[in-house]
């Protein structure tokens, strides 16, 4: 149909097709916006709203009263450990020099120094006592690391178990939230459907069209794009169950048009031909005689062989021939391509005779 139309207009269809996707694009973006905020008008719930109200939170003041506590019984340990080093290694020193110190007596015999064997060994002894009092004491500070940590250990164990049992309201909360929110997603977008499917039906080829035609895609997209992704799944019953219910009023609709169509063309095609051609439309006409098609039944028709003149199969007139040259031409143009004359000029002799008409009687013969 394009070749049919003039150049400008061609380039105000297209300037018009850019208004209607423009609006789309805004009013798809305000959907997407609304849609988006949607979850907001409900209050968004945790799992601990589900557990013991009284228990959740003694439990939760044991486990951080527990990771303080081991943490500082670490940081303890850490510090009686380096002191058990510490004694240790004096401990290991000062038992080396005695020893030393010993095997030097043990060559000189001297008896004058008995008193300072009896003095080293004594400190010896302090030094053993002070290294089993900081081994005591790394002891005590695994003990006191070891039950804090078991301590958080059993409190995080009740609190899982209290989750667990508060995780099964939570998902049925859950659940039927976004149950909630996908109804409102619903109530908001299926009137816009419905709306746009009227619109289509009635004004997509009035005179506000583009913005028809933009609301159409823009409730298309709200409804198959921002709605269809939420639909809750419940195994794929839910979706398949939708498309089913789409496809059969979609094709309930594609038959009912099919059919309707083919009424109108039974009605259109028992008229008279020149009722046919005369109603017709002159740019939908150009159009399908392009395409070798019939103007009237939409059947293929061959137009390139320069004889067939009428369609074979609904008999309207395909080519006729100018009133002023008898030229052949196409018999929706207005004018014609030889001469310019207009088609609405009364066909002469001449054009009959060329068209394969009877000439005219005149009237005396007739009345005889």
């Amino acid at each position: 149909m394009s070749k049919t139309l003039r150049l400008s207009e061609k380039w105000f269809h297209r300037g018009l097709w850019l208004v209607a996707f423009l609006f789309a694009w805004f009013l798809t973006g305000l959907g997407s916006t609304i849609v988006g905020d949607l979850p907001q008008v409900e209050q968004t719930r945790s799992l601990e709203d589900f557990m013991d109200p009284q228990r959740t939170p003694v439990l939760k003041e044991s486990i951080k009263t527990a990771e303080r506590s081991a943490e500082e019984a670490q940081a303890e340990l850490q510090q009686v450990q380096l002191k058990l080093q510490t004694a240790r290694a004096d401990n290991r020193a000062a038992r080396e020099t005695f020893d030393n110190w010993l095997a030097t007596r043990s060559v000189t015999q001297r008896s004058e120094q008995d008193d300072e064997v009896l003095l080293r060994t004594r400190e010896l002894d302090g030094l053993r006592q002070a290294e089993r009092a900081a081994f005591s004491a790394v002891e005590r500070q695994q003990q006191a690391a070891l039950d804090a940590r078991q301590a958080q250990e059993r409190a995080q164990a009740e609190l899982r178990t209290l989750q667990n049992e508060a995780r099964g309201a939570f998902v049925e909360a859950q659940r039927a939230q976004e149950l909630r929110v996908f109804g409102y997603r619903l109530a908001l977008t299926l009137p816009l459907l419905v709306l746009a499917g009227y619109l289509f039906k009635k004004h997509r080829k009035g005179s506000s069209w583009p913005f028809v035609w933009g609301f159409i895609f823009f409730a298309l997209f709200a409804f198959f794009v921002e709605l269809v992704p939420y639909l809750p799944s419940y195994g794929g019953y839910v979706r398949y169950i939708v498309g089913i219910v789409l496809t059969v009023i979609g094709g309930r609709y594609a038959i009912q048009a099919l059919q309707r169509y083919l009424e109108r063309q039974k009605l259109a095609e028992a008229q008279p031909a020149q009722t046919r051609q005369r109603e017709m439309d002159y740019d939908q006409a150009q159009a399908r005689m392009t395409k070798n098609v019939c103007p009237g039944c939409e059947r293929t028709v061959d137009m390139k062989d320069g004889k067939t003149d009428f369609c074979p199969h609904c008999g309207l007139c395909l080519f006729d021939h100018c009133g002023h040259c008898s030229t052949r031409k196409n018999a929706f143009a207005r004018y014609c391509f030889s001469c310019g004359a207009s088609a609405k000029e009364p066909v002469g002799e001449p054009a009959k005779v060329a068209a394969g008409l009877p000439p005219q009687e005149p009237e005396g013969a007739a009345a005889a």
